[in-house]
């Protein structure tokens, strides 16, 4: 495993879809995503922990002219999202490895369209609080980024976290909240796009629901 592992971080030097350190794009990147990367002005789209990329990746698919980027810390998790986007030709997908409380560091203010949060870690220790995904820190950070419409979009079969981050949001300004406790069978069904990872799946086959939000930021 840790020779596999190496093997991928060696190859990640050498793809151009991914955007981590050591390589110049890792500092030049902020504010200049649409020119150094995608070369072009289409809409930004980011996948929060990414891990594989499969929502980055899916939707690139599905909508080629706008841009999709997954940021995760695993070098191992985004090597098989930037191969397979490199195998299809998607040229409006790029991969970040970074930490998520960076983002400010890659994005400037209003340059994000849109924010993914598929199943994040739920972090259920009290302690871990600050490090869940959706914890106020993180939607400060998410609103800082985006654009005034951009949508903020989030799954997970963990009801505890999702019950959690509805309630944190009472206590922010938003507006156009739209939520479900079982995805499946609501009429937000379409807006996932048929698009499931791999722990999507394991949960469904236990029985888990998916619970579904999006909002946006009211200033």
């Amino acid at each position: 495993m840790a020779r596999q592992k190496l093997r991928k971080f060696e190859e990640n030097k050498s793809l151009d879809n991914i955007i981590e350190p050591g390589k110049v794009s890792f500092k030049e990147v902020k504010g200049k995503w649409r020119d150094i990367i995608f070369d072009n002005k289409n809409e930004l789209t980011l996948e929060i922990a990414c891990g594989r990329g499969e929502y980055t990746t899916g939707l690139a698919a599905l909508f080629p002219k706008r841009n999709f980027i997954g940021i995760d810390i695993k070098g191992d998790r985004i090597w098989s999202g930037a191969n397979l986007a490199m195998k299809e030709a998607m040229n409006n997908v790029a991969f970040l490895r970074s930490k998520v409380h960076d983002l400010e560091d890659f994005f400037c203010e209003n340059e994000v369209n849109e924010i993914w949060i598929i199943h994040p870690d739920p972090r259920p220790r009290t302690k871990d609080e600050r490090r869940r995904l959706t914890n106020q820190r993180f939607l400060d950070l998410y609103r800082k980024i985006s654009r005034k419409d951009a949508w903020i979009r989030l799954k997970t079969d963990n009801k505890k976290l999702f019950d959690y981050t509805l309630k944190l949001l009472e206590k922010n300004k938003i507006k156009e909240l739209a939520y479900t406790f079982d995805l499946d069978k609501s009429p937000l069904l379409a807006e996932h796009h048929n698009i499931e990872t791999r722990y999507e799946r394991k949960f469904k086959a236990l029985g888990y629901p998916i619970n579904y939000l999006k909002f946006k930021f009211d200033d």
